[in-house]
């Protein structure tokens, strides 16, 4: 969806297509008629964005075939929606029965990981509308905090400068996000504005995602204030909200329901306590005599499995500093609620329908967060 920021800037809102588990061409265009022409449906909506998530082997294969790409812009403008963000986060496999730490891999210290991110790159150059200003791809955070030593970090900033230097070739303005998230070399944007110093960011930036930011513990305020000194631009926010916990002793057995296979769960607590999993955290002795935040996406506009919480809070907090002043700070945002189906049963979608039921009900928050800072709808888009 467009929106129009008072400012006079157009504002993108997307939901990303991670959370379906198609990893080929057929696979992706089924998934736009199941999920996102009915989301479009029920939004109302002129054009509904897609924040677009490609395995790595379709977009190897879309990068390499003109005609495929052109195929696919065609499908996505018949069906009123548009893609001007891609998620390069996952590499392949993202709704596989177990990801954990698997979704960490290829990362920037390899060609592989470099490869993948300019194949997006060459497809979102000719998915891009006309009217775009830009288009944003998010990627991990370098790598996963261990191993780590200076091999590594020099082979990441290779790579990061090789791929600067190739996004300027495009005749489209393509940037890329590096995403921060609890576990990983860059957990925090303090981390970021240290290990991205000196990148070109005229291409490379930020990619704010608001869960990762509740679970690091920070204050929306300080953490754009870390960015900003840094000069590293947000390419692109997710506008996603953690679970939380103001009583873990208490809350020990709902907590559990959320306990699953497929991802990762780091906890967090303010004094102290981390762990890279839900179970570990309910393991720690004395570990819950503190409130608890969990990487655990879940529904923006649904409460949890009482009575447990979400930090929804400091999803509007942030909301407000990045969209409410006479400038935006980014005008990409993406809701990224990749866990509807490994909820708790109770909360989980039973049917395709449903999904899209919830995902639609997540951008109507979404949309009404962004148009009580003063963004208006844009009406009479066309793809």
């Amino acid at each position: 969806m467009r929106l129009r920021h008072p400012g006079g800037q157009t504002m993108h809102l997307s939901y990303c297509t991670n959370v379906h588990a198609a990893e080929d061409f057929a696979g992706i265009l089924a998934q736009l008629d199941t999920y996102a022409v009915p989301i479009r449906d029920r939004l109302g909506a002129d054009v509904l964005g897609l924040g677009l998530w490609l395995a790595a082997p379709v977009a190897a294969g879309l990068a390499a075939d003109v005609a495929g790409r052109q195929r696919l812009r065609r499908e996505l403008d018949a069906r009123g929606l548009e893609v001007v963000m891609l998620n390069g986060f996952p590499y392949q496999a993202f709704q596989a029965p177990v990801v954990k730490h698997a979704v960490y891999q290829p990362d920037w210290t390899t060609a592989q990981r470099l490869s993948y991110t300019l194949d997006l790159a060459r497809v979102l150059n000719d998915l891009l509308p006309a009217a775009a200003a830009r288009g944003s791809i998010s990627t991990l955070p370098l790598a996963w905090r261990e191993p780590w030593d200076a091999a590594r970090a020099d082979a990441c900033r290779h790579h990061l400068d090789e791929l600067a230097r190739t996004l300027a070739l495009f005749d489209r303005e393509i940037r890329v996000g590096f995403e921060p998230e609890p576990g990983c070399v860059i957990e925090t944007t303090a981390q970021a504005a240290r290990l991205l110093a000196g990148v070109d960011t005229t291409r490379l930036g930020v990619c704010l995602d608001l869960a990762h930011l509740a679970c690091a513990w920070e204050e929306p305020r300080d953490a754009l204030r870390n960015l900003a000194g840094a000069g590293l631009p947000i390419v692109k926010v997710q506008v996603s909200a953690a679970l939380a916990s103001a009583d873990p002793r208490a809350d020990a057995a709902v907590l559990g329901e959320y306990v699953e296979p497929r991802f990762l769960h780091q906890t967090r607590g303010p004094g102290g306590l981390s762990t890279d999993d839900l179970d570990e955290a309910l393991a720690v002795p004395g570990g819950r005599d503190q409130p608890w935040r969990v990487h655990y996406h879940v529904p923006l506009h649904a409460p949890p499995v009482p009575p447990l919480q979400t930090t929804v809070g400091v999803l509007a907090e942030a909301l407000a500093l990045l969209a409410g002043g006479p400038e935006p700070l980014c005008d990409h945002y993406e809701v990224e609620t990749y866990t509807w189906n490994v909820l708790p049963p109770t909360s989980r979608p039973g049917s395709p329908a449903e999904l899209a039921s919830g995902i639609a009900s997540e951008l109507f928050f979404a949309r009404a967060q962004l148009t009580a800072l003063g963004l208006t709808a844009q009406q009479g888009v066309t793809p």
